[in-house]
């Protein structure tokens, strides 16, 4: 198997998993396609890579759920997180990218262990509503995790499930979160040079794959069991987290 052929093996069920997630299960779980290209790709190019793939998924997902957003809630959370990608982007050069696949691998790893964690789950839910500061906090840590690895989702999911939404509130909140904070982060991926020609072109054949993910998310939103989707993410950020960490570090 040659080097395009094994790319395509990995980069294509990466792409539409990103795009059923943000399609359908909010963007918790999209990174997991980054962690999984970064086994195979430089960090560097794999967040520059999905980047305009996961932007496209945005866009397909805004009409289906415009305007069923808590749109409070997520105008906090970006008065957070537009200040969190500007330190995304101050730091990105302090870090290497060993340095890049051990933060990636532990992102991924403490996202399972967060997700599998259903007494603290529970307990955001029944306890009484987070107070709204902690919406630009939470905004903060996700604008600057969705800028090193695409994982601005699980702290941006604490907040929403703290303010006890709907699942399609949540879903649609997250779409236009994200929607936001992606496209905040297209111009300093651009100053710091993460865009390539190389890029650009495998983001035009992958665009469909995401199109086609976007579309089965949001036609699977309302059909299939949460925890059958999430389950196969889970043994798959375990397995890359794991993967990456032990590449950075050895």
């Amino acid at each position: 198997m040659d080097m395009t052929a094994y790319f395509f093996v990995f980069a294509i069920p990466a792409v539409i998993f990103a795009g059923i997630s943000k399609g359908g299960f909010g963007s918790g779980a999209a990174f997991a396609s980054s962690s999984f290209l970064a086994i195979i790709l430089e960090p560097g190019f794999a967040l520059a890579l999905m980047l305009p793939l996961l932007m496209l998924v945005d866009l397909a997902s805004l009409k289906p759920y415009w305007g069923r957003w808590n749109l409070r809630d997520s105008a906090l959370l970006l008065v957070g997180g537009l200040p969190g990608v500007m330190l995304g982007t101050l730091l990105y050069r302090a870090v290497n990218a060993d340095a890049m696949r051990v933060m990636i691998g532990v992102i991924s790893v403490g996202f399972v262990v967060w997700q599998m964690s259903t007494n603290l789950r529970k307990n955001l839910v029944d306890r009484p509503p987070m107070p709204e500061w902690a919406g630009a906090l939470a905004g903060v840590v996700a604008g600057f995790t969705s800028f090193v690895s695409h994982a601005g989702g699980p702290p941006a999911a604490v907040y929403m499930l703290g303010r006890r939404m709907s699942k399609t509130e949540y879903q649609a909140s997250t779409v236009l979160v994200f929607g936001v904070l992606n496209s905040a982060k297209l111009i300093p991926y651009g100053f710091l040079g993460l865009f390539t020609l190389e890029t650009l072109q495998l983001d035009l054949i992958l665009a469909p794959f995401a199109l086609i993910g976007a579309w089965i998310g949001v036609n699977l939103h309302h059909k299939m069991p949460e925890k059958a989707f999430f389950a196969l993410t889970y043994v798959l950020l375990t397995c890359t987290g794991v993967k990456l960490i032990w590449d950075g570090l050895t």
